[in-house]
């Protein structure tokens, strides 16, 4: 939907439409007219970064969406307040909870990731910062890159002070479940060491992106120090896909995927290794990572049939599941007796896999799923829950 639900033309929405249908189609040189034509309403935001995408070169991609950033802030002042970028302002805070802003926000998020892709480090944390000002409580997951693109322009301090005041509850607002300014006001970090009851409840629910970022940064900053230990032993209990991966020396992932996800799986370990995995294999890094006998022990795996003991002397030493990716035998022996019973498990991540893609890309629904899908829509009755 473009700008304000109701400020893009009905013919503008009809190109964008078709344009996006056929990039979905990867027939990108077929939606170039459509995109063009759609582009012609100054209000279509959406149209803009679907362009930047297919632009020549990402300089380009970039120039056109500062070009979007800077019409969408015209727009916005004129629709919401003059001063609605303000500080202070009523809508500080709330962008992206007002429909008129997603738009605007989902063109610096466009930016935010090209200018990674530029290795422009310092440009692409800016833009995440903003968002962060503009939507505190982060819908649009800014705060998963914004600690390691930190780190990438070697803003150590900024990147642990970022991460500690995510990791710790009772820095919060109660209402947004955010800290001020979505983490963005970079104190000093504190080098002292955690208790153990702030290490379990760090533990609880933490995405693997925040207390990496705090390991690195700490270790960077500090160097071999109890809290950088603290730091790391914790990532590696919370994802050890990714020490695994980086500890194994495995290839750098070359794009992100979309592929549906459970909190702290080898999915998400995929693109936190996107943005940070060359930082992780400086030499003095991964050294470090490599010495700690705790870290380990959560990294080498147990073959996954349950009458076998035997477990990994190196890392990444068993083999995957070509399926569900999610669980490792010691050979081919183990897996094909345990096949039995992880064959529902295996079979029901793929279906949901499947139907996720599916999805995305506008496809109908794979077929034999008996998956349900579950629609929730707002009535005059109040929201209605459907399942399909």
């Amino acid at each position: 939907m473009g700008l304000g639900g109701g400020l893009v033309s009905q013919e503008s929405a009809r190109n964008l439409d078709i344009a996006e249908d056929f990039c979905n189609r990867r027939k990108p040189e077929q939606a170039l007219p459509y995109l063009m034509k759609a582009m012609e309403d100054p209000h279509n935001l959406d149209a803009y970064v679907q362009m930047a995408f297919l632009m020549p070169t990402i300089p380009e991609g970039i120039k056109l969406l500062e070009k979007a950033e800077a019409g969408g802030r015209v727009i916005l002042k004129h629709y919401l307040s003059p001063t609605c970028f303000d500080d202070g302002n009523e809508y500080i805070g709330q962008f992206w909870t007002l429909l008129e802003t997603r738009p605007y926000m989902r063109v610096l998020q466009a930016k935010v990731r090209l200018a990674f892709e530029n290795k422009d480090y310092n440009k692409s944390a800016a833009t995440m910062i903003e968002m962060l000002r503009l939507c505190p409580a982060d819908n649009l997951g800014q705060r998963d890159w914004l600690g390691s693109v930190l780190l990438q322009a070697g803003r150590n301090a900024d990147a642990l002070s970022f991460a500690q005041v995510w990791l710790d509850p009772d820095r919060r607002d109660p209402e947004t479940c955010s800290p001020p300014r979505g983490g963005c006001t970079f104190e000093p970090p504190s080098q002292t060491p955690l208790t153990k009851e702030f290490i379990e409840k760090i533990k609880q629910r933490v995405d693997e992106s925040m207390v990496y970022t705090a390991a690195l940064a700490a270790f960077k900053l500090w160097g071999d120090c109890e809290l950088a230990r603290q730091y790391l032993r914790i990532a590696a209990w919370v994802n050890p896909f990714v020490l695994a991966k980086i500890l194994a020396k495995v290839e750098r992932p070359k794009s992100l995927n979309n592929t549906p996800r459970s909190l702290n799986g080898p999915e998400s370990a995929h693109d936190y290794l996107w943005l940070a995995q060359k930082l992780w294999m400086a030499p003095d890094v991964w050294e470090w990572a490599n010495s700690d006998a705790e870290v380990m022990s959560y990294v080498l795996k147990k073959c996954s049939r349950s009458r076998c003991n035997n477990r990994e002397v190196r890392v990444a030493e068993f083999k995957r599941c070509a399926g569900c990716k999610e669980v490792v035998y010691c050979g081919q022996v183990c897996q094909k007796e345990d096949w039995k019973s992880h064959k529902p498990m295996c079979q029901s991540r793929q279906q949901s896999k499947a139907m996720y893609k599916n999805i995305l890309y506008g496809k109908s629904r794979p077929q034999n799923e008996d998956v349900p899908i579950v629609a929730t829509d707002f009535t005059s009755a109040g929201i209605a829950t459907n399942f399909h």
